[in-house]
């Protein structure tokens, strides 16, 4: 897959790449081709693999050394500059879709699908509340289903209690946990603070007050190491 280098940073050995289908992917120094240098706004190639770039290489580094080792008295004249196609853009104008900005419930779905194990983007403040309102209604229409079956087998006549309510709610909140986790790294991520701070949710009430602190934080203005300043945030 073709697609444009977002960030890189050397020290860290680390960077973003946006693909020619408009999903953004992460890779690491040992992801590049022997001798291949990588800079922002590179054009590169390389093999997707849930949402890892693999085997990059720069498209242009590889059309120089074609052309090095072309014969150097060529029969066919050169081409005009005019006639070569300019290379297709896949940064930020491409990233300003609807991939990344599909309203409120759209956040919450791209959160349990497509960013289900999303540790290492941004997520803006609006897809942090979006996510938190979503998954709450869909917590409490999971609970009314279940307790609208314990009510159909007669738990409650029976003095069992709401088995299927608080069992159904257990297994939603096990299928989100993940979600929720890359969810609070990546706004983390998006402020400047490192994701390890997600371990604060260990200490009762202190945790849970942080998180919400951390989630009205604005948007920091300006790409850092986690990729470029989310599509949609004015700065």
């Amino acid at each position: 897959m073709q697609g444009e280098v977002l960030h890189y940073d050397e020290a860290q050995g680390f960077g973003f790449i946006t693909g020619a289908d408009g999903n953004r992917y992460t890779f690491a120094r040992e992801d590049l081709r022997r001798d291949t240098v990588i800079a922002k706004g590179a054009v590169v190639e390389f093999l997707p693999a849930s949402g890892q770039a693999r085997d990059v290489f720069s498209i242009r580094a590889q059309a120089a050394g074609q052309a090095t080792a072309a014969p150097a008295a060529s029969a066919a004249p050169p081409k005009p500059a005019a006639a070569s196609a300019a290379p297709q853009h896949f940064g930020r104008l491409a990233d300003d879709g609807a991939v990344h900005d599909s309203g409120l419930p759209g956040y919450f779905w791209r959160g349990v699908t497509r960013n289900y194990i999303n540790f290492a983007e941004r997520a803006r403040r609006k897809e942090f509340w979006a996510y938190c309102l979503f998954w709450t209604v869909s917590f409490i229409l999971v609970g009314l289903v279940g307790a609208l079956a314990d009510q159909t087998i007669g738990n409650f006549n029976d003095g069992n209690g709401p088995i299927v309510m608080v069992g159904v709610w257990g297994l939603f909140v096990l299928a989100t946990f993940l979600p929720w986790l890359g969810l609070i790294v990546r706004r983390l991520h998006d402020i400047g603070l490192t994701g390890w701070l997600v371990l604060l949710i260990l200490v009762p009430t202190f945790g849970t007050l942080a998180i919400i602190v951390f989630g009205l934080i604005p948007t920091q203005g300006q790409e850092n190491q986690w990729g470029p300043v989310p599509q949609g945030v004015r700065v």
